[in-house]
């Protein structure tokens, strides 16, 4: 006589998936808290209204702050769809992406440094992810940071053969300007194919814009894209720039040469240490190339620093886990906000607040200084065969 044994096939909730449920409703209850004001997210609303109704594009301001267009006419035509739908469901929708978009992110981070990533681990990678503070912020003021980053790493972690790739980095450009740091990259890294196709794209965002916003277009190229106070002051607490740090650190809100000097030196060693890193590591090349963008950059807020989330990837590929909790507890820590940031009060901090004040900057320097030490050097011949027979991530990581 045959027994058959029926057994429980109800699925079970991992801890994994329990942890990023109580992390989005943490997140979700801070937001309603706070009254997520989403400040970026109503200037990209006001901007697609602009499209739709034929007002100047380049002549309102929005919110408490006061806070201008400031990306150029082809964003604010891929905007237009914002200015449907009621302010609620925008939030919602903005939230809801961003949060999907941090998955992708740490997806596309693993693949980018080759770091196994099964969907339990996926899962708390979003849970503790959400809390990184660029990651945060982001969320909080509907920015597009993570749409942006995802493009760009997508598409500079195709294969060199790829079909179109550059194409979405060139659309990113076209779409913050910021991103076309990669394109100097492609370029200074001999891949041409790649920047060719980039820089077509990016030219076609601009004519895109001209023909749909002529005027506007104009206004843009010709003046906004330099006028760097529309986006904002470059001294307070959370642009974290290196001439942010500058100008905290002399007091001054506008440090001129202090500043220009040693960016245009700073641009120029960390472009030339990615077109020398990139033989022995395009991933490490990519990096260096971005955390020298955020350094060199007027202002980088710090929702502009998503850029920490590959870092960490490729820091707990290559085995540097206790590195990686110290870079992680950065970008988690919040020192800047702890500090008095009203008014003015950013400009006369006593010194030993100022590392307190710029860590992503000292981060991003110390960063581009140990690379400077890593790669610098001429690679033994007997570690380059070490790598090939074990595989190990530390000497490639292929991005075309």
């Amino acid at each position: 006589m045959i027994r058959r044994t029926v057994t429980n096939r109800t699925p079970t909730v991992t801890s994994p998936g329990v942890l990023l449920t109580v992390s989005a409703l943490a997140l979700a209850a801070l937001c309603l808290a706070r009254r997520i004001p989403m400040a970026d997210t109503l200037v990209y609303r006001a901007e697609g209204a602009a499209v739709m109704h034929g007002t100047d594009l380049y002549g309102f301001t929005v919110t408490e702050w006061a806070l201008p267009a400031t990306y150029p006419p082809f964003a604010a035509i891929l905007f237009v769809p914002t200015a449907w739908l009621p302010l609620p469901a925008l939030k919602f929708v903005f939230v809801a992406g961003n949060a999907l978009l941090l998955a992708l992110l740490i997806h596309h981070s693993a693949r980018f440094a080759r770091l196994p990533l099964p969907c339990p681990l996926l899962y708390t990678t979003v849970a503790v992810g959400l809390w990184l503070e660029p990651v945060f912020q982001t969320l909080l003021f509907g920015q597009i940071n993570l749409a942006l980053i995802c493009l760009v790493l997508w598409d500079l972690n195709r294969p060199a053969t790829a079909l179109g790739k550059g194409f979405a980095l060139g659309v990113a450009a076209g779409v913050k300007i910021t991103p076309g740091v990669f394109i100097v990259h492609l370029l200074l890294t001999r891949q041409l194919r790649a920047a060719a196709t980039a820089l077509a794209s990016f030219t076609g965002t601009v004519l895109l814009g001209a023909l749909v916003l002529p005027s506007a277009s104009i206004a843009f190229w010709t003046r906004h894209l330099f006028e760097t106070g529309r986006v904002g002051k470059a001294w307070i607490v959370d642009n974290q720039s290196l001439q942010g740090l500058i100008a905290r650190a002399l007091g001054d809100p506008a440090p001129g040469l202090a500043w220009l000097v040693p960016a245009a030196l700073l641009a120029a060693g960390g472009l030339w240490l990615a077109a020398r890193v990139h033989a022995r590591s395009p991933a490490w090349s990519l990096l260096v190339t971005a955390y020298t963008a955020l350094l060199v950059s007027p202002i980088s807020w710090s929702h502009h620093w998503v850029w920490c989330v590959p870092l960490l990837a490729l820091l707990l590929a290559e085995g540097r886990t206790r590195l990686a909790l110290a870079v992680a507890a950065v970008f988690t820590a919040r020192s800047f906000w702890v500090l008095p940031h009203q008014g003015d009060l950013d400009l006369h901090l006593p010194w030993w607040q100022q590392p307190l004040a710029a860590p992503y900057a000292l981060l991003a320097l110390a960063l581009l200084a140990w690379a400077a030490l890593r790669f610098g050097r001429p690679e033994h011949p007997c570690s380059r065969l070490v790598g090939q027979r074990t595989g190990s991530p530390r000497t490639s990581v292929p991005l075309g």
